[in-house]
């Protein structure tokens, strides 16, 4: 249970004053909700932190007001000018006065008595707002504040300001978050007091208090020490998180898995090459994970063409040599096909039956497949998330292998586990987006790590050229020469946003070009296509048949034509640079010398020639994740999202490797000295898990 002194950080923003239906649907817009949040809580306010801060402290005589400049002015109401009658153009004017001049308050399309109100003639009002000057006149339109001087406290003379909505102004936001600071209870403080000082960091509650109620302008800098405080708590509740996690997960006792080795060497042996030194390291480890006594829950990373699929065909033998099942997870159906096709003849020679299960087999044949995994006929099943519902049973499932890792969260993955019987399945992730260190510890913490470093013997460099568009001819000069030597190309259009044309459009219109050159040999391939005529386009280009095939990003991943040596990306400003490198890895895969072509519109923007001038210069994928990581940001850490901005409410900092490093760290001496949380810093830090909702390890935890 959350602890009651939470409560009332936990509850709906409508309970804070002034925000009611209307202001809470534009908070909804506003705030970002963590995954699974549907409306706004007052916590969320909380880390909702200011962009930047208006200083009020200028308190200049009107005399010395600078025009141009924000300031705060204490003066006597003179006299009330309103507009005539009916005219809404003329403003309405209020003439104020201290000791040393005057100046007009003026107001646009405002309510008489309001303005009355506000500032009742005779008395003395703080005006804080923008001074300009208007002739021989200085005036302030529409004062930010009017307080009467026995409320002067209530002006913020540092005001922050907020990220808004349409419609959300930011002095209902400041008085929202600042009641919801004025909730934040006492806490027991869970970080290492040395640590603090060394920082020169200050305590939780007045960190928030410091980026909520400024007391000096650099408060509100993500480098200043409050926000560097708050970001490092909310990395060490991350690490934390996955760190219980995987020691869960550890605890867990599994089943010892082992063979005999026999079927891996009928797969070895049927092997167009040998396996490489990483693949062997990583094999080794798999097959130590499995021999151990608990569960396996190992992450393999490796560039695109690295041999991935091998090792994971390896893994599964294992649990076959054992009398046991294998299954493989794909995002896609022509992932999970793509698998089948590379996998079945390596199957066949080493005798192991494989099956497949996607959402496109249905009825009879669905229940047969069913029936024989049940019963133990099938080896291995390859599918997508489909295999995993509720009436898929398997004989004795001992190893499941997820692919393209990125798509499945912490959830997925420890829901995937409990699918096995004889005490958990053990579990194999592959992606082939290598990942930066940085992103190892966020997103996979509770993982064990194996990478491929090396290619198969008999890959050859992809020359790859940035094109400006004005050369489409002389490139499709190029590519003819190509094809009467027998070369096969895949040609990727984008999605085209903020147009009229879709990326559907943009493709047909590159098919139709491109037919009128080369005929019938050019093929269409895209997402709204009907899987039956999906497979049969790609069947043709794999078979020769076609000879170019024109594709939205469908085919960015797992598509295996050893001989198409040719890859056009038309637009490639438009793409990150790991989509990039991902569809660049459809080609060099055959004997052939291959060409990966970046079209682009120009004048290219920073970014994009940063992107694309990587792309030439390396075809590593470690180098290519890290550059891409610097320019794009991260992902979500307990969850699924992983693209864009990183996922992160308050670490979007600088200094983020260093924090994250020592988080890891701490978080590693934190679970080895008290892995159940239970000492006084253990219970403390449990208040941090719940603050910055790291369910998945509040709920191990709270199962303990």
């Amino acid at each position: 249970m959350r602890p009651a002194s939470l409560n009332p950080l936990f509850a709906p923003a409508q309970s804070l004053t002034g925000i009611g239906p209307r202001l809470a649907l534009l908070l909804k817009k506003c705030l970002i909700l963590p995954p699974g949040v549907s409306e706004p809580r007052v916590v969320d306010l909380l880390w909702h932190l200011p962009t930047g801060v208006i200083d009020r402290r200028a308190e200049p005589s009107t005399r010395d007001a600078v025009p141009g400049t924000i300031a705060t002015l204490l003066v006597r109401v003179l006299k009330h000018k309103p507009p005539p009658r009916g005219n809404n153009k003329v403003p309405y004017k209020v003439t104020c006065e201290d000791d040393t001049g005057r100046i007009d308050l003026v107001f646009f399309r405002v309510e008489r008595a309001f303005v009355e109100r506000q500032l009742p003639e005779g008395e003395m009002r703080y005006v804080s707002g923008r001074v300009e000057r208007y002739g021989e006149t200085l005036q302030m339109a529409h004062p930010d504040y009017i307080i009467a001087p026995e409320a002067r406290d209530e002006l913020p003379m540092l005001e922050p300001v907020y990220p808004l909505t349409a419609g959300l102004s930011g002095k209902i936001l400041l008085k929202a978050a600042r009641q919801a600071v004025d909730r934040v209870p006492d806490f027991a403080e869970w970080q290492d007091a040395a640590w603090l000082k060394a920082r020169g960091w200050v305590d939780f509650k007045t960190s928030l208090h410091r980026l909520h109620r400024p007391v000096d302008a650099q408060d509100v800098s993500n480098g200043s020490a409050p926000w560097q405080r708050l970001a490092y708590d909310e990395l060490l509740a991350g690490q934390l998180a996955l760190g219980l996690v995987r020691q869960t997960v550890r605890a867990q006792t599994g089943r010892r898995i082992s063979g005999d080795g026999h079927v891996r060497a009928r797969i070895a042996d049927a092997l167009p090459f040998t396996l490489t030194g990483s693949q062997r390291t990583a094999l080794k480890e798999i097959a130590e994970d499995l021999e151990a006594p608990h569960r396996m829950l190992r992450l393999l990373q490796g560039d695109v063409g690295s041999g991935k699929t091998v090792v994971a065909l390896m893994a599964m033998a294992i649990a076959i040599e054992a009398g046991a099942q294998g299954a493989l997870m794909a995002p896609t159906e022509v992932l999970a096909r793509q698998h089948l096709e590379t996998m079945a003849p390596l199957a066949d020679s080493a005798g192991i039956t494989v099956a497949l299960l996607t959402g496109r087999e249905k009825g009879k044949t669905r229940e047969a497949i069913l029936a024989r995994l049940a019963s133990g006929d099938i080896d291995i099943l390859i599918g997508t998330h489909a295999l995993f519902q509720a009436d898929v049973i398997f004989h004795d499932l001992a190893v499941a292998v997820i692919d393209e890792q990125h798509r499945f969260g912490v959830h997925q993955r420890l829901a995937l586990q409990a699918k096995g019987s004889n005490g958990g399945t053990n579990v194999l992730v592959m992606t082939a987006t290598p990942i930066p260190r940085t992103l190892l510890m966020t997103h996979y913490g509770d993982l064990e790590v194996s990478k491929l470093t090396e290619k198969p013997a008999g890959r050859k460099p992809i020359v790859t050229r940035k094109v400006p568009l004005e050369a489409l001819e002389k490139l499709i000069d190029r590519i003819r020469a190509q094809l009467a030597e027998g070369a096969q190309v895949y040609w990727v259009c984008p999605l085209i946003e903020s147009s009229d044309v879709s990326d559907l459009a943009a493709a047909e219109e590159r098919h139709a070009h491109l037919q009128q050159t080369f005929g019938e040999t050019v093929g269409l391939l895209h997402g709204a296509l009907p899987a039956k005529e999906k497979d049969e386009t790609m069947a043709a280009f794999s078979e020769g048949r076609l000879k170019i095939l024109v594709a939205t990003t469908v085919i960015e991943v797992g598509v295996n034509v050893p001989n198409a040596n040719i890859m056009v990306i038309e637009h490639a400003e438009r793409f990150g640079l790991a989509q990039l490198h991902q569809l660049r890895g459809r080609v060099g895969r055959g004997t052939r010398e291959s060409f990966c072509m970046l079209l682009y519109k120009a004048p290219l923007g920073e970014t994009s020639e940063q992107r694309l001038s990587m792309m030439e210069a390396t075809e590593d994928g470690f180098k290519i994740a890290e550059k891409d990581l610097e320019l794009r940001g991260g992902g979500e850490m307990m969850g699924a999202r992983q693209s864009g901005a990183p996922g992160f409410r308050v670490a979007e900092v600088p200094g983020f490797d260093m924090l994250l490093a020592a988080a890891h760290d701490d978080a590693t001496m934190i679970l080895s000295a008290d892995p159940d949380l239970v000492g006084p810093r253990g219970q403390a830090l449990r208040s941090l898990l719940y603050l910055f909702e790291c369910d998945e390890a509040v709920r191990l935890f709270r199962a303990a």
